[in-house]
């Protein structure tokens, strides 16, 4: 899956904030709110969405090169940015899309206000607690190896391995921050926002909840559960993709967010 629209990156400021940004496509607008490690976007999803889409794929604040401010404390303050940068940016009548950490993020945002959204669409997202105090809903990606953290992440981790001895130093700047930020705005309580499950409910714009069949972080049960609190959400799964289907299943993550967009 190629792409042959042009992909401008860009540095934008919202409320003071200086944030990277990438854009590509035309069209309705997509607001694509990214996991940990960002967004790249040479891969297959994203050439996909653009050729249905206008895409706007901001780097968070503190991940990436994004500026971080220090008032910043929780995934909260995070989606209050955002609900400024819609305005800023322009963002009307959009798809709201986030995957993982940016799912959570998306799912916050949401809660607050989806009067720049037509629909909203949460992959493999954290951000809520399904079991009780002793289940541990969400594997402890801090606890873990980066071998053992690839093999619950993705259906096929021997495609996934990266070698970040060929990365240049500016690359691997970006990722450090990204896992810093990563592990600040999710370490206590540990990647969920203990109100954020009630609040679902206050989504009422068409929903849906994507999910990969053999993901080892968040189990497709937690997507169900997920899906259950939000007034009439959809739930679909896709095979033969781990935490990140966009990634694995770029093809299919494409065609079911262009058809439900289109519904």
């Amino acid at each position: 899956m190629t792409s042959t629209r042009t992909i401008h990156s860009s540095t934008a400021v919202v409320d003071e904030v200086s944030i990277d940004l990438v854009r590509a496509g035309e069209g309705k607008q997509l607001l694509f709110l990214h996991p940990v490690d960002g967004v790249d976007p040479a891969q297959p999803w994203f050439g996909g969405l653009a050729e249905c889409f206008d895409v706007i794929a901001p780097s968070h604040p503190g991940f990436g090169a994004s500026e971080w401010p220090s008032e910043f404390r929780t995934v909260g303050d995070l989606a209050f940015f955002y609900l400024e940068a819609i305005r800023e940016l322009q963002i009307e009548d959009a798809v709201l899309v986030g995957s993982s950490f940016g799912g959570w993020l998306a799912a916050e945002i949401a809660v607050r206000s989806t009067a720049a959204f037509s629909h909203v669409v949460l992959v493999d997202a954290l951000g809520i607690k399904v079991g009780g105090r002793e289940d541990r809903d969400i594997a402890d990606v801090f606890a873990v190896s980066q071998e053992e953290l690839t093999r619950l992440a993705y259906h096929d981790p021997d495609r996934r391995r990266r070698d970040y001895s060929a990365m240049s130093d500016e690359e691997l700047l970006a990722i450090a921050r990204s896992r810093e930020a990563y592990t600040y705005f999710g370490w206590s309580p540990y990647m969920h926002n203990p109100g954020l499950r009630r609040w679902l409910r206050r989504i009422r714009v068409p929903t849906m909840v994507v999910w990969g069949a053999s993901d080892g972080i968040v189990s497709p049960d937690y997507g169900r559960a997920f899906a259950a609190e939000i007034p009439g959400a959809r739930f679909e799964l896709v095979e033969a993709a781990g935490h990140y289907p966009h990634l694995e299943q770029p093809e299919r993550f494409v065609d079911l967010t262009r058809e439900f967009a289109d519904a």
